[in-house]
């Protein structure tokens, strides 16, 4: 356990570093959950295996049908987010207007059946991802040495989610999606197809699990089990950030793997369990979390 007056910059910052790229990831997947929510009223359980479905989708590409890294960036995501409109069409739709429990419940079963045919698929050993020569190599700075892939990880994944905030709250389109899920009929009635909006939206939030994958493919071993390892603590994430804020999403992603960076160089021990730890502090002062709104 490290204390104030044995800091070591050099693993202090690196520990730091580990944490943004988390936080990257967290954001993307918490702002994927917090779409599907806020705007459509869905607990989306499979948000976890449609990640791991980009990493694989990159792998398959790679290996199988010669696409590299930079049109994979550019394809899985479409095409998880295809996958995931043709979800919302035949399965989630049906029971859209039941209890959130059935879609929670139906999600996460769409989650087992992912996970358990790419476990019969490919094992559980995990594969590897050749990172682009591109973003090979790094930059030494005089506290600390940072790779390029990390830092491209970390510019992207801002840039991707700051453009979909924009876009959500400050442009005519997001004002359609937002009034079209709080008021249907009306926006219907201006000549405005919910039911595509509602699909779109969907399979645009379940696209952003798909391309936090094809990022996480060269750092991380790609494994059917990838997703239900980082699932739990980005649901914590969204509820600390408040259930459908998508600017709280991206701000409590970023945030949370600041503090288990953090963590993890100060008190190791806590670092599994610091995000779960912040949950219950939050929901004891603030139910509906930190940019959360009273129903």
């Amino acid at each position: 356990m490290a204390t104030f007056f044995d800091i070591n910059l050099f693993a202090l910052f690196g520990q730091l570093l580990i944490g943004l790229i988390n936080g990257s990831f967290y954001a993307l997947l918490a702002l994927g959950l917090a779409i599907i929510f806020g705007l459509l009223k869905i607990i989306n359980f499979s948000q976890g295996a449609l990640y791991m479905l980009g990493a694989f989708a990159a792998w398959i590409g790679l290996n199988y049908l010669g696409i590299n890294y930079w049109w994979a960036l550019v394809l899985v995501p479409l095409a998880v987010g295809a996958f995931g409109i043709l979800l919302e069409r035949t399965l989630i739709r049906p029971i859209a207007n039941e209890d959130h429990l059935y879609s929670l419940l139906l999600t996460f079963g769409i989650a087992l059946i992912l996970q358990g045919l790419f476990t019969h698929w490919f094992g559980s050993s995990g594969l590897s991802y050749p990172m682009p020569d591109e973003l090979m190599g790094g930059t030494r700075l005089p506290f600390m040495y940072l790779p390029n892939y990390r830092a491209w990880i970390i510019v992207f994944s801002l840039l991707v989610c700051a453009g979909t905030w924009f876009v959500i709250e400050k442009t005519r389109l997001g004002g359609y999606l937002r009034a079209g899920t709080e008021n249907p009929r009306l926006m219907q009635a201006f000549g405005i197809n919910v039911p595509l909006l509602v699909t779109l939206t969907y399979g645009f939030g379940v696209g952003l699990a798909g391309l936090a994958g094809v990022l996480a493919a060269p750092i991380y071993t790609v494994s059917p089990d990838m997703g239900s390892n980082i699932l739990i603590v980005v649901f914590a994430i969204v509820v600390i950030g408040g259930m459908g804020s998508i600017g709280g999403a991206i701000l409590t992603g970023l945030a949370m793997g600041i503090v288990e960076g953090l963590t993890k160089y100060f008190y190791p021990e806590a670092s599994n369990t610091v995000i779960f730890l912040v949950m219950v502090l939050v929901l004891m002062v603030k139910p509906v979390g930190l940019f959360g709104k009273e129903a």
